[in-house]
């Protein structure tokens, strides 16, 4: 079983530098980020993505400098990195068939 990284401005960097990350940039405030929650331990816990895809979790207010620098202005907001590069990203809800699609096309 696959668990969810929790990312901070001190380790984003050394957690993405390899392979394929998919981050969620949320707030403890959103309503959207508390529905996906859910969906995000889903996909991070499918057969298909363990060992292929690191699932992570960034709040943005404890951590202003990373979601300023990856210009992050909603939530929540999901970039997939791969070796410390953004390849791609969804802004807004989506349910766990599109985050895996998504997470799965790099």
């Amino acid at each position: 079983m696959a668990d969810i990284a929790m990312l901070d401005d001190s380790n984003f960097d050394e957690v993405i530098k390899s392979g394929v990350t998919l981050v969620d940039f949320f707030a403890e405030w959103c309503g959207p980020c508390k529905t996906i929650a859910p969906v995000l331990v889903e996909v991070a816990k499918d057969k298909d993505l363990v060992g292929k895809v690191q699932v992570g979790k960034l709040d943005i207010d404890k951590n202003v400098a990373t979601a300023k620098a990856h210009h992050v202005t909603s939530v929540p907001t999901l970039i997939l990195f791969k070796d410390g590069e953004e390849v791609n990203r969804l802004v807004g809800l989506r349910d766990a068939v599109a985050i895996k699609d998504f997470a799965t096309s790099v």
